[in-house]
């Protein structure tokens, strides 16, 4: 299969679809339908777990961080390019919250998501239109006849899971001192190598994801125990487990009758 046509860049017309209500309901349709399913258990169970509890200005932007960086991830998963400014928003509210509970490496890593996977969806066409069309997995780059090159092997990505956990482990314990420098620094190496592999549009990133959120929900479990955060968020990374579950099964990266040119 040849690569799709390369669109400009950046495209004004591209930005200015984010303020277009039209736009948005557009890219809230045609999802697999356990993804439909799951979003709306998702919101009731989130919203359930919040109003349990004292309703306070750090619960409100906890559960803003969830319900936009939840549906991101189903976004994702269905190859619909409103990934990029929900999850440039949950990005920023992530930071704040990760900051304030003591787990900076997780602040990098939503920085990082920012970076990757939000800014060039908003803003060039080429990385955000077709995307069901160019998702494959790292054993079909050849039969694709794509130039084989250092990025798009095994080795690489790798590499970028060492690199990220020495670094930010390095930062969490002698930079910022966090009371979790292990499970903190693991799981945004975890991340960080999910997102190259998402941003090259390699299946193998859910394989990263599915083990982002074990980590995640390791960390934010443990970081709710010592009285830092709420369990909203760890919840929330459950229910992104199950979004990776209906990637291996019902969506264009694992289905190849699925990957299909967007109508955007």
């Amino acid at each position: 299969m040849n690569e799709p046509q390369k669109t400009p860049s950046f495209s004004w017309a591209h930005v200015a679809k984010i303020f277009k209500p039209s736009w948005y309901v557009e890219q809230m349709r045609g999802w697999a339908l356990p993804s439909y399913l799951l979003l709306m258990f998702g919101f009731g169970f989130l919203i359930s777990q919040t109003i349990a509890n004292p309703i306070t200005g750090m619960a409100i932007w906890t559960l803003a961080a969830a319900l936009l960086g939840f549906t991101t991830t189903l976004a994702i998963t269905n190859a619909r390019p409103i990934n990029g400014i929900l999850g440039l928003i949950s990005a920023l509210v992530y930071i704040g919250l990760a900051l304030d509970a003591g787990n900076p490496a997780d602040a990098v890593l939503q920085f990082v998501y920012i970076i990757l996977l939000d800014l060039p969806v908003i803003l060039m066409p080429s990385w955000s239109e077709n995307v069901a069309t160019r998702v494959r997995k790292l054993s079909e780059v050849k039969e694709r006849g794509e130039k084989m090159t250092f990025a798009k092997t095994r080795t690489f990505f790798v590499l970028v899971f060492i690199v990220s956990y020495i670094a930010l482990y390095f930062f969490d314990v002698y930079v910022t001192h966090s009371p979790r420098p292990m499970i903190d620094a693991g799981a945004a190496a975890i991340g960080i190598t999910g997102a190259v592999l998402t941003t090259l549009r390699f299946s193998e990133a859910y394989y990263m994801w599915f083990l982002q959120g074990i980590a995640q929900v390791i960390l934010w479990g443990v970081t709710a125990a010592q009285g830092d955060a709420s369990l909203v968020l760890f919840f929330t990374y459950m229910l992104y487990m199950g979004n990776d579950l209906i990637a291996f099964f019902a969506s264009p990266w694992f289905k190849k009758s699925m990957r299909i040119a967007d109508h955007d």
